[in-house]
């Protein structure tokens, strides 16, 4: 479902995700700029700028600016092929501008990267690459085919051919250069907002999940005592009718239905808990807890609980907070898929902090990728056999980003490792020679406060 929700997301950058307005005033801020180089340097300057073609060309810009303003509404967003369609525009009206004034030895010649840029940020690959292909060759038409600028004298205005080649060439090095740039710092900053935005539905889930867990405890607390107290008036009915056949039946239905009530709360309410072990339990009851759903998909998970030094002999009880529980299901599930035949769960207090460690016996994270874990849409130990190892599963690359995200949220820290060199040999790899996984909490952190230790849970009586 979440994969399903984020599908547009993921690495597609479609049309619709620039407005038009944007465009057109970056066109305006354009058009003011040409007409007042041009303007100064035909009257300050004393150049023989070819006025005619420049100001048709500068025209042409403001009508097509007037005509998407008058024709399309002001909330436009732009398609794929019209945005390209836009950027083309600008791109050959700018080239036909530094073509007719001097050609690269004008230092305009620069703003060829503008139309390259925003494409670089905004639009799909395929429309980066034609539009500095088109960028690139329109430099190369200039160092040939340009009108010289002239001072109003006649005297052409020269440049060694030697700066004219290392002007183009830096230009052609900007666009492929600042172009790979702008795209990946772009796709960077998409990818993390669409992955906080999965972090966010996924914590919203089990928010949900908590908040009816408390909501069927709350029914099963309210209703405990009017049932008991139906069963009671039942069973006293029942010693009272012995003597009234028609209305024993009924009687005796009444209490049958009554049982059923309480047994049905009482399912409900272990599925919920109650509203204390909502807000607090023993670590070890949270580890198992967030194990629950991968406890049986044909892998051995064991649970090793122990105190550190300084640590108590008893289980520490900590808040259950749902992105803990979300997170550390996350990474066991990440565990569970991968591992050979086992996966062990540890846990380890002392007095300053609790540690929960994952580990499994597969193959490990890929030793280039363990840097990098933890970044979205980030695919980590996808490789031959995956598929069946995780059947029905088609992984984002998001899971450990959003385990990650909601532990350091809680004021977790994150580590991860290899539990073995991946050269080894299979005799010579450890029992746990897969992915090991760390998560520590300061004890401030999570441990739940002493006052809510104090409150008991209620029980369901029937009577």
């Amino acid at each position: 479902m979440l994969a399903s929700q984020l599908g547009l997301m993921q690495g597609d950058m479609p049309g619709g995700w620039i407005r038009l307005r944007t465009l057109i005033l970056l066109r305006w801020v354009a058009i003011i700029g040409q007409l007042a180089a041009i303007t100064i340097a035909d009257r300050y300057f004393a150049i023989a700028v070819p006025a005619g073609p420049s100001y048709l060309a500068i025209g042409a810009a403001i009508i097509a600016n007037l005509v998407s303003i008058f024709v399309f509404p002001e909330n436009k967003r732009l398609r794929e092929r019209e945005a390209l369609g836009f950027l083309l525009f600008d791109l050959a009206q700018l080239s036909f501008l530094i073509l007719l004034n001097g050609g690269l030895t004008n230092p305009f010649a620069l703003l060829l990267l503008g139309p390259v840029m925003i494409s670089a940020s905004a639009l799909q690959l395929r429309s980066t690459v034609i539009l500095g292909g088109l960028a690139i060759g329109a430099i190369v038409v200039m160092l040939t085919l340009h009108l010289p600028l002239q001072f109003d004298d006649g005297t052409e205005m020269r440049t060694p051919a030697v700066f004219e080649y290392g002007f183009a060439a830096s230009i052609v090095v900007a666009i492929l250069f600042l172009g790979l740039y702008a795209r990946r710092v772009a796709g960077e900053i998409r990818e993390m907002s669409d992955a906080l935005v999965a972090t966010q539905l996924a914590l919203a889930r089990e928010q949900k999940l908590t908040d009816l867990g408390g909501v069927v405890a709350a029914a099963a607390h309210e209703l405990g005592t009017p049932l008991a107290t139906i069963k009671l008036v039942s069973t006293e009915l029942l010693s009272e009718l012995k003597d009234r056949p028609d209305l024993i039946e009924d009687v005796r239905l009444i209490r049958e239905q009554a049982d059923r009530c309480r047994d049905i709360l009482r399912g409900m309410g272990q599925a919920g808990k109650d509203d204390v072990a909502l807000r607090q339990v023993p670590v070890g009851t949270l580890l198992r807890e967030a194990a629950g759903p991968h406890a049986d998909r044909g892998k051995e998970v064991l649970f090793l609980l122990s105190p550190g030094p300084g640590g108590a002999e008893r289980q520490p009880v900590v808040l259950r907070k749902p992105e803990i529980v979300h997170g550390l299901r996350n990474l066991m599930q990440n565990a569970v898929d991968y591992a050979g035949a086992r996966v062990w769960i540890e846990a380890e207090w002392t007095d300053r902090s609790i540690t929960v460690r994952i580990a499994d016996d597969g193959s490990g994270f890929p030793p280039q990728m363990l840097g990098r874990i933890g970044d979205p849409f980030l695919t980590t130990r996808r490789g031959e056999g995956a598929l069946t190892r995780r059947p029905g599963y088609e992984g984002m690359g998001l899971g450990l980003f959003i385990a990650k995200t909601l532990l350091e949220r809680s004021g977790a820290t994150f580590a991860i490792a290899n539990g073995s060199d991946p050269f080894l040999s299979p005799e010579e790899r450890p029992e746990r020679s897969g992915a090991i996984v760390e998560v520590t909490w300061l004890n401030a952190r999570i441990l739940a406060p002493p006052d809510m230790l104090s409150r008991e849970n209620r029980r369901i009586e029937a009577g």
